[in-house]
């Protein structure tokens, strides 16, 4: 069992297990063994409304006792809350993994997709403290300044025939 606060500072706990796999899939339609094809964690990193569906689903029986509905669950869902509850259920679906080899291997994928991600942040914090996002803003500036035309003349210039 894994736990995260929201930004409403309740504390939700996920715990993955068959009853969770079905009320996710019947609630989100989303069958959380796809990650071990290793689709699930790209799906829920460029989509936070589906994971957060996700994570609703997950923590239903939690939300209907404390009449959180899915509305409010939702408003409360940004930022580190989506990171944490990210974290929480990716963890507890490797924990949940059947076989000890899947386990050992969706382990590896998950620290390879966070190391791949930290390295895309460091990334792009290096560029935009040595200012070369400015330069290429500034440029791309400059140059649309330069390769626009002059305005068609008037009709008052041109002859009549």
């Amino acid at each position: 069992m894994r736990q995260f606060k929201d930004n409403a500072g309740r504390t939700w706990t996920v715990e993955i297990n068959i009853a969770t796999l079905k009320r996710v899939r019947g609630l989100a339609g989303v069958d959380l063994m796809q990650v071990i094809e290793g689709t699930l964690i790209e799906k829920f990193i460029r989509d936070p409304v589906l994971l957060c569906d996700v994570v609703y689903a997950i923590c239903k029986p939690e939300a209907d006792t404390a009449t959180v509905s899915d509305e409010d669950f939702g408003r409360a869902m940004a930022g580190d809350a989506i990171e944490a509850a990210t974290s929480a259920v990716l963890e507890e679906l490797v924990a949940f993994c059947p076989s000890p080899r899947d386990r050992a291997n969706l382990g590896r994928v998950l620290q390879a997709t966070r190391n791949v991600l930290d390295k895309a942040r460091d990334v792009v914090e290096k560029r935009l403290e040595s200012g070369e996002l400015d330069r290429l803003a500034d440029r791309l500036l400059q140059n649309a300044g330069a390769s626009s035309t002059s305005a068609p003349a008037s009709s008052e210039s041109i002859p009549a025939p």
